[in-house]
């Protein structure tokens, strides 16, 4: 066999390899996405992808984590819904829901980056405005970390959503989940009976008086309903309101969100002093909601939109 010959015959064999090693070296560097991926049946091949959600650093997770840490009870809500569950090794003390979640007693305000990297994480999940420090001590261990906002409306809800399906391989569920709850809210809103005066209420988040605004995301939940917060004039999202404010104001509807924590109740709140007097309480418009839900912006939030959707027809009705 010629030298020449060789060659030739070698041609094709050195062109396959080097096509094959383009190929490596192009999945190697391809860059991390921001936008969603159609997933086919392989999630993995969505990733590296980057996820940034608004006033938050940057995440970027080079492949499909495996083993996830969630110290956000919203966050730990939204993994279970669409589907990531199984990837979850450890979530909070307050992440109370889902039952199966596997809770720890650790939260993203006292534990530290060196108990949390114990669970080997390949991706940590914590709420911005609580987990700083922490946030700083992963990513030192070289640990991706996604801080959550707390969501202004239902449109932030939506996109954290979206995010977290994005970060764990599983956005086509988070889209569906998306889907689901913005129908079956704005069907609930739909069947609701229009009022021809708005409705006033008030939302107590404690005791002392804390309650939520307009501005805050449950009051935007309260918002698509047409109610009318007496606590607006306040300002903010979550003034505390003088005894009485809120006897002045005397609201048509009462909505206590303390019930779980401090045990507030209808009764309990019909013997404040002076509060017999108030609309809601002569009525029997004084409404119990679940705490956790009315505290979260994940996928139960319809159970607080059918909540708020009940109370409005019980009211309308007397």
């Amino acid at each position: 066999m010629s030298r020449t010959t060789g060659f030739r015959r070698g041609v094709p064999l050195l062109l396959a390899l080097v096509a094959l090693l383009a190929g490596i070296t192009s999945c190697a560097q391809r860059p991390a996405s921001e936008e969603p991926v159609q997933q086919g049946n392989d999630r993995a091949s969505a990733f590296p992808v980057r996820v940034k959600l608004s006033g938050q650093e940057p995440v970027t997770l080079p492949e499909q984590p495996k083993r996830i840490v969630s110290l956000s009870p919203t966050a730990t809500e939204v993994l279970y819904a669409i589907g990531a569950g199984n990837r979850v090794v450890a979530v909070d003390k307050y992440s109370t829901y889902p039952e199966r979640a596997p809770r720890e007693e650790i939260s993203a305000l006292n534990v530290g980056a060196g108990t949390v990297s114990e669970y080997r994480p390949d991706l940590v999940i914590a709420q911005a405005g609580s987990a700083g420090e922490l946030a700083k001590g992963l990513r030192e261990l070289d640990i991706p970390v996604l801080l959550t906002p707390s969501a202004k409306d239902l449109s932030a809800a939506y996109q954290q959503m979206k995010a977290l399906g994005r970060a764990t391989g599983h956005n086509e569920e988070a889209a569906d989940t998306v889907r689901r709850v913005r129908s079956e809210i704005d069907k609930l809103v739909r069947e609701t009976p229009e009022l021809e005066q708005p409705l006033t209420y008030y939302h107590e988040v404690g005791p002392d008086y804390f309650t939520a605004t307009s501005k805050s995301f449950v009051g935007s939940v309260y918002e698509k309903f047409g109610l009318d917060n007496i606590a607006d004039s306040a300002g903010g999202k979550f003034p505390q309101l003088s005894e009485e404010k809120i006897l002045g104001a005397d609201p048509e509807m009462i909505f206590l969100a303390d019930t779980g924590t401090a045990g507030v109740t209808k009764g309990s709140v019909a013997e404040r002093p002076g509060w017999q007097t108030l609309t809601a309480v002569k009525q029997g418009q004084v409404y119990e909601l679940n705490e956790d839900v009315a505290g979260r912006w994940g996928p139960r939030v319809v159970e607080l939109a059918r909540s708020i959707s009940e109370a409005i027809d019980g009211t309308r009705q007397g």
